[in-house]
């Protein structure tokens, strides 16, 4: 959503060796649409974000921040799943290859 003006909805892995974020279609396909290198990324949770409507992100947007300053933002189906994977996030880029 941070490169466009709408959200897509999308399925995440999250693997550790190597660290990285692959996200697919949830409609389907075996190949990733892409990914997001995690070694040495800074996750945050995201309280308020001025191009978001209210009710579109009610306290459920993180950022990932990648080494090379690419901004990722993404939104949880609830707080405490935003919690769970900044966690995951966090311990990924700190231990992963």
């Amino acid at each position: 959503g941070h490169r466009r003006k709408n959200w897509k909805v999308r399925k995440f892995v999250l693997r550790d060796d190597p660290a990285y974020l692959h996200y697919y279609d949830p409609a389907g396909g075996v190949e990733p649409l892409g990914a997001i290198h995690l070694r040495g990324c800074v996750v945050t949770a995201v309280e308020d974000m001025p191009d978001t409507k209210k009710y579109d992100a009610d306290n459920i947007l993180f950022e990932i921040i990648t080494a090379n300053e690419i901004h990722y933002y993404l939104q949880a189906a609830s707080s405490t799943e935003r919690t769970e994977w900044i966690k995951a996030i966090q311990s990924v880029s700190r231990t992963g290859k």
